[in-house]
């Protein structure tokens, strides 16, 4: 898809390079799987039918998840209008607009390309962000479907879903024969297992550094757009200090969402926590933006 976002050709080397990791990682994963459970076309069933369903109904799914609701341009004028003229400005199609009702204040952008996209704003973000603030965060969101990265993230993603499955398919069936195998069921269960977890675990931190970085190119991207890095700084601290004061229980909710959402649903701590954070720190962000915001200003001088 075209449109007036810089191509950033750092991002597209590095989704090109972590699918081609998780690719390997997927061939090699499916293979000890046709080993162990003797069965190529159980393996293919499930991988096939996974991937098909995360991939085509990403955006339901999500929606679902968060209790968001496709609004029309009548229910929430205000948003319909900065999703359009940042469309207008970006030469791209319109995706579809949510809104979930909960006081987590987050945005998130889902769906397998442009044309099935969709932006969902909580009313928590609402309720606190301004218009200059509003218009960063949603120019951000763009960015993500510009990129294709949303559709990227979401394929990444299905080696640990499927991973995950597999161990709980294996523990919970009698492929492993019957009662006179005990031994070697669990045998071959905790081999399953065993590289299942390993499968999780490779997909889960190449997925969390690809994150990482997509989230900054995507601030990148939006203040470049419209020109006004400082107000997609202030939508970012003011975000993090409120994300402090949101129930656990809603925190807990939106865990699984962490590499869609604009701001982490859990604040980062010690290295490890960085380390396995689906988003930069708030200070790698906002120096970034700075840095953005000093060079437009070199520019317009």
């Amino acid at each position: 898809m075209h449109s007036r976002f810089e191509a950033d050709r750092q991002l597209t080397a590095r989704m090109v390079l972590t699918m081609f990791l998780l690719g390997l990682v997927y061939v090699a994963f499916l293979a000890a799987l046709v080993v162990l459970l003797k069965s190529v076309i159980l393996v293919v069933v499930i991988a096939v039918g996974v991937l098909g369903a995360q991939y085509w109904f990403s955006d339901r799914i999500a929606l679902y998840a968060m209790r968001g609701r496709l609004v029309s341009a009548e229910e929430r004028p205000e948003l319909h209008g900065i999703v359009d003229r940042l469309c207008a400005t970006a030469d791209m199609p319109k995706p579809r607009v949510a809104v979930a009702e909960t006081d987590l204040p987050n945005a998130f952008a889902t769906g397998r390309d442009a044309d099935h996209a969709v932006i969902c704003v909580t009313t928590g973000m609402l309720r606190r962000l301004e218009p200059d603030e509003l218009q960063g965060v949603l120019a951000h969101e763009l960015s993500h479907v510009a990129h294709r990265d949303v559709a990227v993230i979401t394929l990444a993603s299905f080696l640990g879903v499927i991973a995950g499955l597999i161990v709980r398919f294996a523990f919970y069936s009698g492929l492993f024969g019957g009662r006179g195998r005990d031994q070697n069921t669990a045998a071959l269960l905790g081999i399953v297992m065993t590289v299942s977890a390993l499968v999780y675990a490779l997909s889960f931190l190449l997925i969390r550094a690809l994150s990482r970085y997509r989230e900054l190119a995507a601030d990148r991207a939006a203040a470049l757009l419209t020109g006004k890095p400082s107000a997609l700084a202030s939508a970012l601290t003011k975000l993090d200090g409120d994300m402090a004061r949101i129930p656990t229980k809603d925190l807990r909710t939106a865990r699984a969402f962490n590499a869609f959402f604009f701001t982490p649903a859990l604040r980062p701590g010690s290295a490890a926590a960085r380390l396995f954070s689906t988003h930069p720190t708030l200070q790698q962000r906002l120096d970034a933006l700075a840095e953005i915001s000093t060079r437009l200003g070199r520019d317009a001088t």
